[in-house]
């Protein structure tokens, strides 16, 4: 299987709906709580002047319309290479921003 499509379906067993979206059009409607995830830069890893070794990375928002802090130790536990990078309230929406190597 793809690697972001692996990805994918852990997402959706994170969240426990199939509303995640991958780098979605703004046209797209949103039915909540989802997931939004898009390529991020990677790491790359170097020897000899060359590309020794890449993972790559997504960024990941997941959003709630009430707060939801357990999700946080969900998206750890489910997800070794998940970093959180932040939170915030938008448009009364909580998102819970990750950085994630997969």
């Amino acid at each position: 299987m793809n690697k972001r499509l692996e990805l994918h379906e852990k997402l959706c067993d994170l969240i426990g709906n199939r509303n995640v979206y991958f780098q979605p059009p703004e046209s797209v409607k949103f039915s909540y709580p989802c997931i939004i995830y898009r390529i991020g830069n990677g790491d790359i890893k170097y020897a000899d002047n060359m590309v020794y070794n890449y993972i790559n990375s997504y960024d990941v928002v997941i959003i709630y319309k009430q707060p939801n802090i357990e999700i946080i130790d969900s998206a750890l536990q489910a997800l070794p290479m998940c970093t959180p990078t932040s939170m915030y309230v938008s448009d009364n929406l909580n998102h819970y921003a990750f950085r994630i190597f997969y």
